[in-house]
């Protein structure tokens, strides 16, 4: 096995094995175990994910991530569990449509490695590997490691990635601008949520759910490459985020009927020769109904079918190299009202609506 693909297995672990836990959902992840390997004896499950590396890495161009961290969120936690629900929606599809790479190793109380002190990343690097060495021990970092060595030795391959709280865009979107920098492409984020995420900080902390896009804009070529869809919860209106950051914003409410603002965005990413897309998808871009599963769920938001238009038109003609589906939690209730108490169910629906569609795109 090369040096690239151990190291990968030395910060990754088997599809579903990124939450550290032994009961909860046991049922669930052995399931998914034993369809993929055929087995739910954890040291097979090791040993064939391994294996599968050898198989796979090289045949698939589309790779799917788990990043399971909700450390940084902030509202309801449990977008950790995201992966390994979403992963048993799509089972067919997986290492035959895409290649699962697995899940981050997560050590649920971290975020980046440049909140931690020296002794402390020692001591979590005994941990997670046995040993103190150079390698990250926050999910982010870890994320951010592992994408910037995969993207440089695996150019043209792509990453399909599982939140997690939407602060893994952080390092997932960060990474890929940066590889497509080196690849001098043109290239722009489509951005799916309730919320704008454009804080420069939340409560003194400068990576989190609230601020990842914030610090994309200044990593792009100009502001107005990050286009938003589904806003609706702020405290500022439309022209205040797109005067004061540059970007292109789209609430819900004008969306009812997507089909002009599809044509103008169109005739921007055209007019502005962009090649490739990073599509990043908040679940609770969607309204309730369809999403009460997440951290921070909110009425009045678009219609799965409404995404599915905007996705499928934005994307005729420009290559998806980069996406994540993330804030999908399902062990969260809302409490809103009682008719949305299928919640875990209805928003684990729309997810394999939305995740199919983007392996559809990035296909």
């Amino acid at each position: 096995m090369s040096f690239i693909k151990s190291k990968f297995l030395r910060y990754l672990c088997p599809p579903g094995n990124g939450v550290y836990t032994v009961h909860t959902a046991k049922d669930l992840k052995a399931g998914l175990h034993n369809k993929l390997y055929g087995t739910t004896e954890l040291e097979l499950v090791q040993k064939k994910w391994e294996l599968s590396f050898e198989e796979n890495l090289g045949k698939h161009n589309l790779c799917l991530l788990g990043v399971t961290l909700d450390t940084g969120g902030g509202i309801q936690r449990g977008a950790n569990w995201g992966p390994l629900f979403i992963r048993n929606e799509i089972t067919e599809k997986l290492n035959k449509d895409l290649f699962d790479l697995g899940d981050t190793r997560t050590i649920p109380h971290l975020l980046h490695d440049k909140y931690l002190n020296e002794q402390t990343i020692q001591n979590c690097q005994i941990a997670l590997y046995n040993e103190v060495n150079d390698l990250p021990v926050s999910a982010l970092s870890i994320t951010e490691n592992f994408c910037e060595t995969f993207y440089k030795n695996y150019p043209g391959k792509k990453i399909l990635a599982l939140g997690g709280d939407h602060s893994v865009s952080y390092s997932l979107v960060g990474k890929w601008i940066e590889a497509k920098k080196r690849e001098k492409k043109k290239f722009a984020i489509i951005h799916f949520d309730a919320h704008t995420d454009l804080l420069a900080t939340r409560l003194g902390i400068d990576i989190c759910f609230g601020s990842w896009a914030y610090h994309m804009i200044e990593l792009l070529n100009e502001p107005s490459d990050l286009i938003q869809f589904g806003i609706r919860s702020t405290g500022h209106d439309r022209s205040h985020w797109e005067s004061e950051h540059g970007i292109q914003q789209y609430w819900t409410k004008e969306l009812e009927n997507p089909s002009q603002i599809i044509e103008k965005v169109k005739n921007y990413l055209k007019e502005n020769e962009i090649e490739e897309l990073y599509i990043s998808f908040d679940i609770d871009a969607l309204d309730i109904e369809y999403a009460g599963a997440t951290g921070t769920p909110e009425p009045g938001g678009l219609k799965p079918h409404q995404c599915i238009q905007i996705i499928s038109e934005l994307t005729e003609g420009i290559n998806v190299s980069g996406a994540d589906l993330v804030e999908v939690a399902p062990f969260v209730r809302s409490n809103f009202v009682n008719k949305f108490s299928s919640e875990p169910e209805a928003t684990l629906r729309s997810s394999k609506i939305i995740i199919n569609k983007l392996i559809e795109v990035m296909s």
